[in-house]
């Protein structure tokens, strides 16, 4: 039996730019032990894992460490492949039950739109010593979600340039650390970011969904606007553009195919 994996690279409109995520089509949800030996062979950030489920799809994300509750990139390549598959028609709209909640995908050619759930983060001045020693240098705001630790500079070259230590980030806690500054005012963009999250696996993610699930909170509440664009400066870096509604957060991006392959000689599912 073989099984269709698909790279794709996400909150990217190119090759070989944004954040790389493996697609497995399944037909059935499998072990969680083997979807965890399968992440870690692929070695990517993530690795989704959708079958058919009611009315729609079924959705788990793996590092290659560990699963996580929220994925916004993987969940993007996942919508990218149904529609350009043709697995699900361009105009339908994809519900992926996950452990988070429903998440839904709409086309909007070229963007795809996710609707997630919105974390703003609060504030955790508590943490400022320890922030400031993983990022060698003090940050304007410290806060947290549910999931991440977040610093906020004062300028985009800052985020740019920055070199944190790993081993004082897994010491915050949490799944990882979001630093973010305003973007410069040339720029096309309203602010930047950076992720890491050594704890789960992933040194320095190189675009993050999920993460705008703050960002995108807290800076459309401080410019005063409900729609923002972030970009996410890694070496590969990618675009997100995020709407604060009353749900929630819609998160839009787009999506490249790398490669399709065939996982063979497999024992589940």
């Amino acid at each position: 039996m073989t099984v269709p994996i698909v790279q794709v690279d996400a909150f990217a409109n190119l090759p070989f730019t944004g954040n790389p995520a493996a697609v497995t089509l399944l037909e059935e949800e499998p072990s969680a032990s083997w979807m965890q030996r399968l992440a870690a062979e692929m070695n990517l950030s993530e690795t989704a894992f959708l079958w058919p489920e009611d009315e729609g799809y079924g959705l788990r994300w793996f590092t290659p460490e560990t699963e996580v509750d929220l994925c916004g990139h993987a969940t993007l390549a996942a919508a990218h492949v149904l529609f350009e598959s043709g697995r699900v028609d361009e105009e339908e709209t994809i519900t992926f039950a996950t452990d988070s909640g429903p998440v839904e995908c709409e086309q909007d050619e070229p963007w795809i739109r996710m609707a997630f759930p919105s974390h703003p983060p609060y504030s955790r001045e508590e943490d400022a010593g320890r922030v400031a020693q993983a990022l060698d240098q003090k940050p304007t705001w410290v806060g947290e979600n549910r999931l991440d630790r977040f610093a906020v500079l004062d300028e985009e070259t800052a985020v740019r340039q920055l070199e944190v230590d790993l081993d004082a980030v897994r010491q915050l806690g949490g799944r990882g650390l979001i630093v973010t500054a305003p973007a410069d005012d040339e720029s096309e963009v309203d602010f930047v970011s950076r992720f890491f999250a050594p704890s789960a696996g992933v040194d320095e993610d190189p675009v993050t969904g999920s993460a705008h699930c703050a960002l995108g909170p807290y800076w459309a509440n401080r410019l005063d606007q409900s729609e923002v664009v972030g970009r996410q400066v890694s070496k590969r870096g990618g675009m997100v553009r995020v709407r604060v509604t009353d749900e929630g957060v819609d998160l839009e991006g787009q999506a490249v195919t790398v490669f399709d392959a065939e996982l063979r000689e497999i024992a589940e599912p």
